[in-house]
């Protein structure tokens, strides 16, 4: 998944699983050329939503090993990256990290989103629980576009 390489990119190359956010700003911007200062910023605010880092005494925790993230040397992010996804593709990323092809996720949670007659999140969620994986962080999501999703009918 190419945000937890981008945000592993700054961790691998300090060696460590701690940085303060000025050296996470200044390994994405200036020592990589990935992004601005601001844009480097803007991770931050997203990899912190989605779970990758925490604030912490000492700056920014990673919440996962950067050191087993593979980095590939022609890697560049997309500056989509920086915008907030939704629950779907949050999931849809995550089966992928675990070996599921896209096809197969995408048409298992259309064909579960048909059959139980929810939102593409909540069918998203379900798909991803029944493979395993653990979604808890995005439960209140999917609740809440089901939510939605009855009140707009």
């Amino acid at each position: 998944m190419s945000l937890r390489v981008a945000v592993a990119a700054p961790f691998v190359q300090h060696g460590t699983d701690r940085l303060e956010e000025s050296e996470f700003v200044v390994s994405l911007s200036l020592d990589r050329d990935w992004f601005s200062p601001d844009q480097a910023k803007r991770l931050i605010d997203v990899a912190t939503k989605e779970g990758l880092i925490e604030h912490g005494d000492a700056g920014l925790v990673a919440t996962f090993e950067p050191a087993q993230v593979v980095i590939p040397e022609e890697f560049v992010p997309d500056t989509d990256l920086l915008r907030e996804r939704s629950a779907f593709e949050r999931v849809l990323d995550s089966l992928i990290t675990e070996g599921v092809e896209k096809h197969e996720a995408v048409g298992a949670i259309n064909s579960l989103q048909a059959d139980l007659g929810v939102t593409i999140e909540t069918a998203a969620v379900v798909y991803a629980r029944r493979q395993g994986l653990e979604v808890d962080d995005l439960v209140p999501i999917a609740r809440s576009a089901l939510a939605k999703s009855r009140t707009d009918d």
